[in-house]
């Protein structure tokens, strides 16, 4: 028996007959899966796109060194907090409904945050912009799971995890030719042409998809109460570089997050009729694995661009678009692993390839705690950067096939919800956490004040330079050992996804 045997080019996926396919059968499913892929590369691209234009938008809009990050920041997690409203949407109101106003919310959002004049009207149009992503990227993930079957659905989870992955990359590259040629509202203006495009061809193209749902509503003060306690607890952990970790201010602010976050979780226990997400889903150690590997490899990840890119232009002293330029290899790493992951995953299965993925990440990490500040491109940066590219390519279609393998095919767009939330979740408190700390440890060097600040903002001296560079090596040991414990939480996950899908799945499907 093959190490996952519902991967197989038999007859059964998802414990349903998979049709004979014909001409017209397969283009149709190539435009498909078009359109999925596509639409979650633009949702990833635009977390990492404004990551070039960082430098620029501070200057322009006036952002303090570590508000910089809310550029990010609220994107990430308005995102990551309204991903299980998408996904329940998603299999509430269907896949074709949520993906077109997703989109459409998206593009306009985008097109508002293009004209931004204030660090305040920006970072609100971020946060709009994250709700958008939020409906649009799990309806992603639902459409491919419930259009392909049999060997067709790892190919197609190998495309999905190639674009997505490769939205990072590119989207710094293309932040650099953008930001260098035009200027930083490109970044977002770029949004508007593909979401037009993305409309046209999800109305000619994606079908809807039948639920068994009706009289169902959105928790959306679930949705409200979790994005405002990660929220809370973010900008108490960014925070601390003016209010100490022990200090009132801090400690409020963040008890008040954690009490946002134990809300959510009585309410979805107790007093929502249609929750986000139940605790009894989480009874399922591929749910939790999966997720916990998700949540892990995205705090290391996210860091990862946003060190990078100022890494490359405050230190090394390359342009944005060198810089975007210089991102071009990892995008090939991305694409490149994830295409391997779609050929090999039905022969060993999901499980081995998470945990080379993740171990291959934590090599990559620490290697790249040792760039220097006198470096170059060539001898710091690229080798460890393109091997952690190339992991990040091997990881999402694995974890994605594991996140949606035994859940009923109702919950697919909550479970793929759930699974990105873990990612962006992740990556927003790993970001808020790493550049703390790296803030911290460079204003330690350079003895602290407002010349310090002043200094790391824009370092115009060598050893304002060096103290950067030292703050953004402690950020990625800390990121290896934060792949070290994916690691270790690849073990959470069963080895065999199995032959035939779960009591629960096949009554799902029986009805369809």
């Amino acid at each position: 028996m093959d190490p996952d045997g519902w991967f197989r080019g038999g007859s059964y996926a998802y414990g349903m007959v998979v049709p004979e396919l014909t001409p017209e059968i397969k283009r149709r499913e190539s435009i498909i899966l078009a359109i999925a892929c596509v639409a979650q590369f633009m949702v990833v691209l635009d977390v990492s796109v404004v990551n070039v234009a960082l430098p620029s938008i501070g200057k322009a809009l006036h952002y303090s060194p570590t508000g910089l990050q809310w550029v990010v920041n609220a994107y990430v997690l308005s995102f990551a907090g309204f991903l299980l409203l998408g996904g329940r949407a998603a299999d509430i109101f269907g896949r074709r409904r949520v993906f077109l106003f997703g989109v459409i919310l998206f593009s306009v959002t985008s097109l508002i945050g293009g004209f931004a004049v204030t660090a305040n009207m920006l970072t609100g149009a971020r946060v709009a912009q994250g709700l958008g992503a939020a409906i649009v990227s799990p309806a992603t993930l639902t459409i491919i799971i419930t259009t392909f079957r049999g060997a067709r659905l790892p190919r197609a989870l190998g495309a999905w995890g190639a674009m997505g992955g490769a939205g990072g990359a590119v989207g710094t590259l293309a932040g650099g030719v953008l930001t260098s040629g035009l200027s930083w509202r490109w970044v977002l203006f770029i949004n508007v042409p593909i979401g037009i495009l993305l409309t046209i061809a999800a109305i000619a193209y994606l079908p809807e998809l039948a639920t068994h749902t009706s009289g169902r509503k959105l928790d959306v003060p679930g949705a409200v109460l979790v994005t405002a306690g990660l929220s809370t607890v973010v900008y108490a952990i960014v925070n601390t570089d003016a209010h100490a970790w022990s200090s009132p201010t801090t400690l409020i602010t963040l008890g008040i997050g954690l009490a946002l976050l134990l809300a959510f979780a009585l309410v979805e226990q107790f007093v929502a009729k249609d929750p986000l997400v139940s605790l009894s889903f989480f009874n399922n150690r591929y749910v939790n694995g999966s997720n916990l590997v998700m949540f892990l490899i995205g705090g290391a990840f996210f860091s990862m661009w946003y060190f990078l890119t100022l890494y490359l232009q405050e230190v090394l002293r390359m342009s944005a678009l060198r810089t975007g330029f210089a991102f071009a290899p990892m995008a090939i790493a991305i694409i490149v692993g994830a295409q391997l992951t779609g050929r090999i995953m039905a022969k060993i299965g999901p499980w081995k390839i998470i945990l080379i993925g993740t171990t291959i990440a934590s090599v990559g990490f620490f290697w790249l705690s040792a760039l220097s500040a006198t470096g170059t491109y060539w001898v710091d940066v690229f080798g460890p950067a393109v091997i952690i590219a190339f992991s990040l390519g091997l990881l999402f279609s694995p974890l994605a096939a594991v996140a949606t393998s035994h859940v009923a095919r109702a919950q697919v767009g909550l479970a793929s919800g759930v699974l990105n939330s873990a990612r962006q979740i992740g990556g927003s408190l790993g970001l808020a956490v790493l550049a703390t700390v790296a803030v911290d440890a460079s204003l330690k060097q350079l003895g602290g004040g407002s010349y310090a600040h002043a200094l790391i903002y824009s370092p115009s001296t060598q050893a304002a330079r060096a103290a950067v560079t030292h703050g953004y090596s402690l950020a990625f040991v800390i990121a290896g050992c934060i792949c070290v414990g994916g690691v270790a939480s690849t073990f959470i996950i069963p080895r065999r996804l199995g032959s035939t899908p779960t009591p629960a799945t096949a009554g799902a499907d029986a009805g369809h």
